[in-house]
Order: structure tokens, then sequence, then C-alpha cells
């Protein structure tokens, strides 16, 4: 897998330790965490740890998890990636977040372009998918903006704070 991709305005990353800080100020605010299946970070050893998760997984190519920085100021504002591949069924499911300072700029959309176009032009992936709480309404128009279909609702699904939520599952295929 790329460690780079790079869009009109963007560079996404494989993720780095010396990234930690930075990725911890946008994993600690409660409104970008709040769509997560994590809570906000209260500490940045927490951060680091996720990296080295997320790290170990894309050794064994079943993941990998962009830094997104901002091309001209290289600054991190976001991030996004592969969280499941699942090479068999050539099929990926991509997960991104981006810092509240930077909501509304399409970066969201413009990362995930950049993901689609490595899946299914160099990663021989078939279908990605995209899993969103029916609260988060902003991720529902980027997926839908970018073409994925709505397939339905998967009940009580992930446990989160204490309660099952449901889940949308939202797919792109190649050929579509």
């Amino acid at each position: 897998m790329k460690e780079e991709l790079f869009t009109k305005r963007l560079i996404l990353r494989k993720m780095r330790i010396s990234d930690a800080a930075a990725l911890f100020n946008i994993w600690s605010d409660p409104a970008v965490a709040a769509f997560m299946n994590i809570s906000a970070f209260t500490s940045e050893s927490q951060t680091i740890e996720m990296i080295n998760l997320l790290n170990k997984l894309a050794e064994k190519n079943q993941a990998i998890r962009y830094s997104v920085l901002d091309l001209n100021s290289k600054q991190i504002i976001g991030s996004c990636g592969f969280n499941a591949i699942d090479a068999e069924n050539a099929r990926a499911e991509i997960g991104y977040d981006i810092a509240k300072v930077h909501w509304g700029k399409g970066y969201a959309p413009e990362s995930i372009q950049a993901l689609i176009d490595e899946a299914f032009s160099n990663l021989e992936i078939n279908r990605i998918e995209a899993k969103v709480e029916p609260a988060n309404i902003n991720s529902m128009k980027v997926l839908q903006k970018l073409g994925f279909t709505f397939e339905g609702t998967l009940r009580q699904y992930e446990k989160v704070k204490s309660n099952f939520v449901d889940m949308y599952m939202y797919s792109l295929l190649k050929n579509d």
C-alpha cells in the first residue's frame, strides 16, 4: 500500500508517531470524537497507542490510516484510511475525521476520493464500505456526494458509551 497519496489541496501520509500531538488535538475534541468509535482522548499517550495499533494492522495489510495534511501549510487537519481490508473478498471499510476548525471546506470528500481512487486503481478492491451513526448527517452528506449507496440499517450494531447504537451502511462499488 502506498504510504502517501496526493490531492489538489492535501497530502495523505501514513501516520507516524511524530503526528501524535496534532492528532491528539483533533481526537480530544468531543465534537470530532462524537461519531468516532472512541471517546474523546484525554492524553497524548492514547493517541500514540492508537497510531501503534493502526501501524501494526498496516504491516499486515489489514488496514492503513493516513494523517491528512494541508498541502501548503503541511498542518495535520485530520485523518482517514481503510479501517479494515478484506483482500479475499476485495472489500475495504473507510473511516475519516477532520478537525472542527476545517469542517465545511470540502476536505473530507477530497480525502475520501483519494482513498476511493487508490482502492479501485491499485488495491484491487471491488467494494468500499462506510458505517455511519444515524445522527451523523454531515458524514452521510459526504458519502452521498461521492456516490455511495445507502444499503440499510445495522440495528444495534456497535456499543458506544455503554449503549448499543444503530449504524447506517453505505457502499460504493468499483462499477458504480
